[in-house]
Parts: C-alpha cells; sequence; structure tokens
C-alpha cells in the first residue's frame, strides 16, 4: 500500500531527470516517457482497487506521524481523479509524439510533462495545504514552459498572463496556509477538520473565502475566468489539450477537498457557491457563442462547464457531489478530446477560423467523426455521458428545490449545443470564406494527419463512449466517493487514527 501511493508521485518525477540526461537521444527518451506513464496508470489503478476494497488509506512519509509530517492520502475521490488523469496525461504524450511542434522539441517538452504528471498527482495524493502549495508549484513550474513552447509572439504574450495571473494566485495560496497556521496551528487537512470549526464564524468564513478565491483562480470560476480563454489556445494543441483536461480540475478538485472537509455546511446548500456556478456557465457559454476559432470557442466552454462541478458541490448533498465527481470525469475525457481533435483540425489545414475552415467532412471524415461524438455529450444530448452527468446534477437540484440554478443549466446546455453546431457548420460543413493555408501551398485539397495523433484521439473517444456504457457502476463508484467527502470521517480516522 505505501508504494502504490508513492509510486504516480515518485516515478514520473525520477524519469523526469532521466529524460533530461537524455537529450542526445530523443527516441530513447519519448520511449522512456511512454513506459513511465504506462507504469504509473497501472499503479494508478492498483490504487483505485485497493482503496474501493479496503477504504481510505494513507502513508506518513519519513514515518513521522501525523499532523507533523508529510502524508499521503488516497480515498475513493482522489483515486478516481488520479486513474482519470493518467490516462489523459499518457495519451496526450501519444498524440505529442505525433505533433510536430512538441516533437521537436523533445529535449525541453518530455521533462517538463512528466514534471506536469508529478505535479497532478501530488495534488491529487497530499494530505495537507503546504505540499498541496508545493504540487500546484510543480505543476505551474512545468506548465510555465509548456505554455509558451515554440516561442512565438503571440504566444509568450498569452502566457506571459497565464504566468502573471498564476503567480499572483500561488502569494494568495501561500498567505492563506499561513493565515490557517496560524488560527490553528496546522496544516494537515485531516487535523483541520476539527480544528477551523472551533474557529470564531468570522474567522471561519474569511479563511473558507481566501481558500476558494485561491482555488477558483485556478478553476477559472465567474469572475476569475479572464486569463483562461487568451492563454490556451497559442499553445501547441498537446500541451492545450493538457491544460484544458486537467488544470482547471486539479483547481476544482482543491476546492471540493477544503469546502467538504474544512468548511462543511449544516446538509443545506451553499447560496454563494450556487450563484458562482450559475455565473460561470452563463459567462462560458456567452462567451463560446462570440467566438470565431475553434480553440477559443472550447477554451470558453471550459469555463462553462466548470460551473455544472460548482453546481453539484453547491447542493453539499451526495447526490449532487456524485454528480460533480462523474461530470469532472466526463468532462475531462470530453474537453481534452475535443481540443486534440481542435490540433488534427489544424494541423491538417493550418488554422483554426471559422471563416477559413468548411467542407472538412468529406475532406476528413475520420476527424469529422472524431469531432460529432465528443461534442454531442459536452451538449449533453443522450445517450452520450455529457446527459448522463448533466441528468445526475439536474435530478440531485431538483430535490432541494434549487430551480433556478437546475433552469440555468439546462439553458446553458441548449446554448452549449448551439455553440456545437457552429463549429460543425464552420468547420466540417460549407465552404470556407478564404483559403486556408495550408491547403493553398498543397493545392491537392487532400487532408492527413499522422496516425500518433489520430490513434490516441480515437481512443478518447472511444473511452467517452465507455463512460456512458458504464454509467451505473461510474455513477455507484462516484456516489460511494461522495459520501466520503460529505461524510469525512472515514478521511480523518485513517490520518488521525
Amino acid at each position: 500500500m505505501r508504494a502504490l501511493i508513492a509510486l504516480p508521485v515518485v516515478l514520473p518525477l525520477l524519469a523526469a531527470g532521466v529524460s533530461l540526461a537524455l537529450h542526445r537521444r530523443p527516441a530513447v527518451q519519448r520511449a522512456l516517457s511512454v513506459v513511465v506513464l504506462g507504469a504509473t496508470l497501472v499503479a494508478s489503478v492498483a490504487l483505485l482497487v485497493t482503496v474501493e476494497r479496503s477504504g481510505v488509506a494513507a502513508v506518513q512519509v519519513g514515518g513521522w506521524p501525523a499532523p507533523i509530517g508529510i502524508t499521503l492520502v488516497a480515498d475513493l475521490f482522489a483515486a478516481i481523479m488520479l486513474v482519470i488523469s493518467t490516462v489523459m496525461v499518457l495519451a496526450v504524450l501519444v498524440y505529442a509524439i505525433g505533433h510536430p511542434r512538441t516533437r521537436d522539441h523533445g529535449l525541453f517538452f518530455h521533462p517538463l510533462y512528466l514534471i506536469l504528471a508529478t505535479g497532478v498527482a501530488a495534488s491529487f495524493l497530499t494530505g495537507d495545504l503546504f505540499n498541496l502549495f508545493v504540487a500546484f508549484e510543480v505543476t505551474l513550474g512545468a506548465s510555465y514552459v509548456l505554455i509558451t513552447l515554440g516561442g512565438s509572439r503571440d504566444q509568450v504574450r498569452s502566457g506571459m498572463t497565464y504566468v502573471v495571473i498564476n503567480l499572483l494566485a500561488s502569494t494568495l495560496f501561500v498567505t492563506a496556509v499561513g493565515l490557517v497556521y496560524a488560527a490553528t496551528g496546522t496544516v494537515n487537512m485531516a487535523d483541520l477538520a476539527g480544528r477551523v470549526a472551533e474557529l470564531p464564524a468570522g474567522v471561519r468564513q474569511a479563511l473558507g473565502l481566501l481558500l476558494l478565491v485561491v482555488f477558483g483562480v485556478k478553476a477559472a470560476i465567474f469572475p476569475l475566468f479572464f486569463w483562461l480563454p487568451d492563454s490556451y489556445p497559442t499553445a501547441p494543441a498537446p500541451v492545450t489539450a493538457i491544460f484544458a483536461g486537467l488544470l482547471t480540475k486539479v483547481g476544482v478538485y482543491a476546492i471540493i477537498r477544503t469546502q467538504t472537509l474544512l468548511f462543511p455546511t449544516d446538509g443545506s446548500p451553499s447560496t454563494l457557491l450556487l450563484a458562482i456556478a450559475g455565473g460561470t456557465m452563463v459567462v462560458g457559454v456567452l462567451g463560446a457563442i462570440a467566438q470565431n476559432d475553434v480553440k477559443r470557442i472550447l477554451s470558453f466552454h471550459i469555463i462553462s462547464q466548470i460551473g455544472y462541478m460548482v453546481l453539484g458541490l453547491g447542493l453539499f448533498t451526495v447526490a449532487g457531489v456524485a454528480g460533480a465527481i462523474f461530470y469532472i470525469v466526463h468532462h475531462i475525457v470530453v474537453k481534452t478530446t475535443l481540443f486534440l481533435v481542435g490540433g488534427l483540425v489544424e494541423q491538417s489545414t493550418g488554422t483554426g477560423a471559422l471563416s477559413r475552415l468548411g467542407g472538412l467532412l468529406h475532406r476528413a471524415p475520420v476527424v469529422a467523426g472524431l469531432f460529432l461524438l465528443p461534442a454531442l455529450s459536452l451538449a449533453g444530448l443522450p445517450p452520450f455521458s455529457g446527459f448522463v452527468a448533466k441528468l445526475a446534477l439536474v435530478q440531485a437540484g431538483l430535490a432541494v428545490e434549487a430551480h433556478t440554478i437546475v433552469a440555468i443549466s439546462l439553458l446553458v446546455s441548449l446554448l452549449t449545443l448551439f455553440s456545437m453546431t457552429k463549429i460543425w457548420a464552420g468547420v466540417f460543413w460549407g465552404a470556407p470564406e478564404e483559403v486556408p493555408p495550408l491547403e493553398a501551398a498543397a493545392g491537392d485539397g487532400r487532408l492527413s494527419s499522422p496516425a500518433l495523433m489520430v490513434a490516441p484521439t480515437a481512443a478518447l473517444v472511444v473511452l467517452s463512449l465507455v463512460i456512458a456504457v458504464a454509467a451505473a457502476p461510474l455513477w455507484d463508484l462516484s456516489e460511494r466517493a461522495a459520501a466520503t467527502l460529505v461524510d469525512p470521517a472515514p478521511y480523518v480516522e485513517a490520518v488521525l487514527p
């Protein structure tokens, strides 16, 4: 058990150092990344199976007992997030090996990518706020370089926005950790679960709001989302895809973990969180409708879909939190897939602007099919995974009579379908208003993409369908994970026996 909890963090971190030493042997470097992330996936699945059978697991690093030492904790929620994130990291790595912009920067890309995987895994498994901050910084340190990989002027300018905003958020985070320690004498989250409840109401609310702002910037919730649409679209397609699929979800994970463990309600919905959820959904989808570029439309949809996850948390019921967990799993797969498809479109045509695209349904039918299925799922149409996730949240909202936010979620779902239709009509139907640059150079109208880019994209499309087919057991798993979040006693007892 000790090894299983540590392996998802240790394996990619050690491999990053080895990968850097292999910079003169790119083929070996690529093989190492694939093998190590494959082994990390196996360890993550084994950890999920173990936690599902035996309950919450914790390990005290170095033998120092909690709350003094560093604790790694794996409950069902953390294990689920770890497995789905590792699947995405591995799939996008294969895609990146076939993508020219990342394949040609292997010296930097592979070590940084492995460090990113280390930070994501550590974020899910750490048991204290300070090491959550450290995990965030490991992830961000790698992402600062990855988002500017290639070095175009627009890319560096957009990357600077990302860097500055996240540095400010990190400053707030370490300040919040210091204030929490000053108020309670501990940063261990299991220990904080009891100590925060003993604080005066005003202090408790101030700390809760500060942490919500810190993690809200990283999750891109309303009104802290403004940095995301300008930062993601300029990065290479594999980098954008892994950022879109995972990095904002790490922020959502931190919000769910801290709000349920440290600042639980009395069982009634949180008005503040539901208001944030509604604003995030509406602003995100309206921003998507206003865009005329594939990546920018999808970037605004990241924001919109985060609102559904916050909605589930804001209900503060087992059904609501379970709906949020199921939605996160669905969204990570679908959103990563859509950005990978966007990369296929750009690789084939040289552009993502709707005005310069059209007719790809006939010239690239495989790409059209890879886009259509996850797009319908994102919009929430049956029988896809998005429909199951949204139905769960709607039912959870109606159960506590949160009619307003349910109505907003349904309206946003319709607007999401409209914006997906906009991409379909602009990219795959009709004719371009302007000739795409790559087609102008080629002149034969034939479009192709490397097999290493198409294969992982197709695999993720299949995975999204598997989520829909296996909705019942996945929902049962999500419900049990939500039960340990709403009632964190097993988590606390595992860390502080």
